[in-house]
């Protein structure tokens, strides 16, 4: 078997019998294509039903529901929506400020994580999935596939992506304009990320929230919002290579730079939902699993889904 196809054992127990249990709702009907069990834009012969109403001229006399129909005089037919599959892109963050973590993990690590949970999870729906990598430019680009050689085809690939391709800041902005000219039809779009990158990147993601679903993934670490007491330490951008000293033994400075981490983190979450975006957020000290349970069980409550 090739290199790429053999499991990874570090994340053998991420698509253990809780994946089986979970399920990605969404928030409003995007899937085009047959063969899957999302919601479907189209109306016709299906298995959820939305509505029965009266019958009127040009309508299908096949949906007709003749119990209601013998108890009313009047014909009415049962309405209800196609099942069909649903296309996802993944847009991940491989850029330098991901290859980073003090916590249990990188962030680069965490991301990778949960591309392959989510890829699991949504391709076992009977969806298809597709992942673009991005750093200071695009890198791959994976059309969306299903099935189990896709899938490990898809981890695979991001776990050999190379990051940062130059000494430059993340083009985050350049990803989503990037998605919004290639994806055509109505997706689910999920943003990995830790959206350290320079302003602009709030319109293009407006703009894919307008036409399709999604979701921003922020990647984070403990230590970006808390300065340990180490006495001087020289930090680095790790996407331009400008070095500070610090004094770290200041606690002014310390609670200055907690306090300010603040607002920026409330700020970016603030601006992602204002774009119209859903937002997770993971740490590199959390485990995966159950901060992904707690945001599906959130979107399931919302969209009032009963649990099976």
């Amino acid at each position: 078997m090739p290199p790429e196809m053999r499991p990874d054992p570090r994340r053998a127990h991420l698509s253990a019998g809780v994946l089986r249990r979970l399920e990605w709702s969404l928030r409003r009907p995007l899937a085009n294509r047959l063969g899957g069990d999302q919601r479907s834009v189209q109306r016709g012969a299906g298995i959820e039903l939305t509505e029965v109403r009266e019958y009127q001229p040009g309508d299908d006399v096949r949906q007709i529901d003749w119990n209601i129909t013998a108890r009313t005089d009047r014909p009415h037919v049962r309405e209800s929506f196609v099942e069909r599959a649903l296309d996802v892109w993944l847009l991940i963050d491989l850029s330098a400020s991901v290859d980073w973590g003090t916590a249990r993990m990188l962030k680069r690590d965490q991301a990778a994580d949960f591309a392959a949970v989510a890829s699991a999870l949504l391709t076992g729906r009977g969806n298809r999935v597709g992942v673009v990598t991005f750093a200071d430019r695009i890198g791959r680009v994976i059309p969306p596939g299903a099935g189990r050689p896709h899938l490990l085809h898809l981890t695979a690939a991001v776990d050999a992506a190379p990051g940062q391709m130059g000494r430059a800041p993340t083009d985050l902005t350049g990803a989503l304009d990037h998605a919004g000219r290639m994806v055509r039809r109505r997706s689910l779009l999920i943003v990995v990320s830790d959206f350290l990158a320079p302003s602009g990147w709030q319109r293009p993601l407006r703009r894919l929230a307008h036409r399709h679903e999604v979701v921003a993934v922020r990647i984070a670490d403990p230590r970006e919002g808390e300065l340990p007491d180490v006495g001087l330490l020289t930090v680095e951008d790790p996407e331009t290579g400008r070095q500070l000293l610090v004094d770290t033994g200041d606690r002014r400075l310390r609670e200055r730079f907690r306090s300010e981490a603040q607002v920026q983190a409330a700020a970016l979450e603030s601006e992602i939902r204002a774009a119209g975006a859903e937002l997770l957020t993971l740490s590199t000290d959390d485990d995966l699993m159950p901060a992904l349970v707690r945001f599906l069980g959130t979107r399931r409550i919302r969209r009032g889904v009963p649990h099976r």
